[in-house]
């Protein structure tokens, strides 16, 4: 066998082993630092290359393609880390090497250099693979088979989890606010240090938990077990995890929308004006707190709930919760649907951010009856010389679900109309107000100065009217009714931007009785911006848009879909959940109470006896 827990006594707290209180604060503070800089990362590569804290610069569709991949390979990278653990070094030992290249690529991340940020993501992608699937693992390894604690124990590790994330959110996301992204991925650093340190020093509460046995020192017993073929019953059982997966991934397409479309949505489209004197508005970054606030506070009461639904006689397995969780989650995305038509009702209009709260409550609580369980599940029901690899698995098809939402993300938002600006800073000033913004002074301080955008080569847009006539389209600015076309050139030829523009609006039937809007975006080249001698030139501005109307659609159609699918995607497992819990041959029918002096193991009935 390659991974094995062996029977020892563990020592309590508040009825679980204190090994589960170990795992659980390294597990915090590593989400501390991945969930810190997840709610950043999107917001960092969007943010304009010529900002006071530059971002990558990049739109919105880019930055949610990398935010795909990303969520994905650090989810998929779990698989050899499961085998790593299960064939080489054991589950604690890869759990240490894990966290170590963790510390070492948020600590790069945190430099402000283009390769430090592709390096430093491909460490974490790395460390998480070692760190995420062995340390779950090793929490299903402090429970003997049928504990019905297991499913309880999890719950708390997952509070952990989001307690981690709950504080990252906030105070990296400030941090970032405040004094910039890259302090921001620092702080996100210093979180998972802390967890290294915590993982270390609870060594001796973890002994027999996550060991290595394929070597010198496994028994001969051990080794006949890890060669033995697996029998009918665990077959089936991997099959139903199998299957079980496919819900992994499809619940994970539909809620990651979070660090992506959602973190974007909430950034451009949700009024988050609060007016306070130090806080003007709440960073959109804040909001990805909300999740973990309420797991924080609603864990414990879902956990109990279903010990209660269970000793009811009630319908309880994994599969059920998963399902039921898969539709609650979905139905969340209703009341983005409902923040999408608010947005629209009114030119420019944002949605209040109660919509979003309530949204996030339901996904929230959708991910209480399938995260934790799912969790849970793998233990029950993965034979032992697999477990570390199965625990992979499943976290590998979390990244699929998480490139699944990518790829939705990304769709969600349309490419935009792109173009030069062609006149001089004189003839924009009219069409532009000053404003108070903060910039570095010879010092390199950051201090507030009021000023035309352009005067600082900063960003700068104008609200614009769009609508076609005699086959051109015409730009006037929103509030003033001005001629908008003679700033700004789109590229011309038969498939041109201005020529596909102009198709779009005479599909729609726009006229200037009806029009288009759009909000024109004016960047200058980042290149050119970083040369001193062209500050406050006006020269060498981009100029994008999109079309408010067509967007908004789009990401209303989005909302609905994901509504649509996830709620009848939890349906058709309620209608086949009987012939699949015939495939688990009654795994978790025989759970109950374990006494404080027995011992502790992960699942395999060959080694109790």
């Amino acid at each position: 066998m390659s991974t094995a827990t062996k029977v020892v006594h563990h020592k309590e707290i508040l009825g679980h082993p204190i090994g589960l209180f170990i795992l659980f604060f390294t597990e915090m503070w590593e989400r501390f630092s991945y969930y810190g800089m997840r709610g950043i990362l999107v917001l960092y590569m969007a943010t304009s290359a010529t900002a006071i804290d530059p971002g990558l610069g990049w739109s919105n569709k880019d930055a949610i393609w990398l935010y795909g991949w990303y969520t994905m390979l650090v989810y998929v990278a779990s698989i050899p880390g499961g085998w790593i653990a299960d064939k080489f070094l054991g589950q604690k030992k890869t759990v240490m090497f894990g966290g170590l290249l963790l510390c070492i690529g948020h600590g790069v991340l945190a430099i402000p250099q283009s390769w430090a940020f592709f390096t430093g993501l491909a460490l974490i992608i790395l460390g998480v693979g070692g760190l995420k699937p062995n340390i779950s693992t090793m929490v299903g390894g402090l429970y003997k088979e049928g504990d019905i604690r297991r499913d309880s124990g999890f719950t708390i590790f997952y509070i952990g989890i989001n307690v981690g994330a709950f504080l990252a959110s906030i105070t990296v996301g400030l941090v970032a606010y405040y004094y910039g992204w890259h302090y921001g991925f620092g702080l996100a650093g210093i979180g998972m240090l802390l967890g290294q340190i915590v993982f270390i020093w609870g060594q001796r509460f973890l002994k027999g938990v996550g060991e290595f046995t394929g070597g010198s020192e496994a028994t001969e017993e051990e080794r006949l077990a890890a060669k033995r073929p697996l029998t009918k019953i665990e077959k089936d059982r991997v099959v139903v995890l199998l299957i079980s997966f496919l819900i992994v991934v499809v619940f994970w397409g539909a809620f990651e929308q979070a660090g992506g479309l959602m973190n974007l949505y909430t950034d451009a489209k949700v009024d988050r004006h609060i007016g306070l004197s130090w806080l003007e508005e709440i960073p959109a970054a804040v909001f990805q707190s909300l999740n973990a606030g309420y797991i924080i506070i609603f864990g414990t009461i879902i956990g109990s709930f279903w010990i209660w639904w269970k000793k009811s006689g009630r319908e309880s397995s994994s599969l059920f919760k998963m399902a039921i969780g898969t539709i609650i989650m979905g139905l969340g995305y209703v009341f983005m649907m409902f923040a999408s038509q608010e947005a629209s009702s009114e030119t420019f209009g944002k949605a209040a951010m109660f919509w979003i709260f309530l949204a996030y409550l339901f996904h929230t609580i959708g991910e209480l009856c399938t995260s934790p369980v799912s969790l849970s599940f793998i233990t029950k029901l993965a034979p032992l010389k697999y477990a570390s690899i199965m625990m992979g698995v499943y976290f590998a098809a979390t990244g699929f679900g998480n490139k699944l939402a990518g790829t939705i993300g990304e769709s969600s938002q349309l490419e935009s109309f792109n173009g030069e600006m062609v006149v001089s800073k004189q003839e924009v000033l009219p069409f532009i107000s000053k404003e108070t913004f903060k910039i570095k002074d010879a010092n390199n301080k950051v201090v507030d100065t009021t000023a035309y955008p352009i005067d600082e080569d900063k960003n700068f847009s104008i609200k614009s009217t769009v609508y076609p006539e005699n086959g051109t389209v015409v730009f006037k600015d929103f509030e003033t009714g001005k001629n908008l076309n003679r700033l700004f050139e789109l590229a011309q030829g038969g498939d041109s931007k201005s020529h596909q523009l102009l198709e779009v609006l005479k599909e729609n039937n726009v006229t200037e009785a009806n029009p288009y809007h759009a909000r024109l975006v004016f960047e200058k080249d980042k290149d050119k911006a970083q040369i001193i001698e062209n500050k406050g030139d006006g020269k060498d501005y981009g100029v994008s848009f999109v079309l408010e109307e067509e967007q908004s659609e789009q990401e209303y159609a989005t909302f609905m879909w994901l509504t649509i699918f996830t709620v009848a995607f939890g349906l058709l497992l309620l209608l086949f959940l009987k012939k699949l819990k015939k495939l688990t041959h009654g795994a978790e029918d025989n759970e109950h109470e374990i006494l404080e002096q027995e011992p502790y193991e992960l699942a395999n009935t060959e080694l109790n006896n």
